[in-house]
């Protein structure tokens, strides 16, 4: 079964692509609650590279590595991966901003994957989404301080 979640962000693609796949910006948005954080992260963004998120509860207890391999790229538009059997897509979907405006677009993120036995589907969507919308404001911190 797939899961979707997602988010919108209001940013250019290229900033948004960037904050999605560069080591340090993952170590600090990639968390589904307060409670846990990423402490390393690594990217070889490009069909057939591999990624890995060290995600550790802050008070030590238990930490994985959520490990996988791209398995297609398409740069500011999809990032296709596989991890161990199971494969998710990620779409960067541009809703263009007011002709009259000077903002930036918005940015749909959207996020497919495939559903893991181990969790309730329920517990893998909002833990998902948890971590989109950590995403969401980490771009919008990163834009009020640009």
């Amino acid at each position: 079964m797939e899961i979707t979640v997602e988010t919108e962000v209001t940013a250019h693609a290229g900033e948004v692509w960037r904050a999605y796949t560069t080591p340090d910006d993952i170590c600090q948005w990639n968390a589904a609650s307060d409670d846990w954080h990423t402490t390393a992260a690594t990217v070889d963004l490009r069909e057939g590279g591999t990624f890995s998120s060290r995600m550790e509860a802050k008070d030590g207890s238990f930490g994985f590595d959520f490990t996988g391999a791209y398995t297609r790229i398409v740069p500011n538009e999809l990032i296709e991966y596989d991890m161990g059997g199971r494969s998710a897509r990620v779409e960067f979907i541009v809703r263009p901003a007011n002709a009259y405006a000077a903002a930036p677009e918005r940015i749909i993120v959207r996020v497919t994957f495939d559903a893991e036995q181990g969790h309730s589907i329920e517990q893998q969507r909002a833990g998902w989404q948890a971590i989109l919308d950590n995403f969401a404001r980490h771009v919008a911190t990163k834009q009020a301080s640009a």
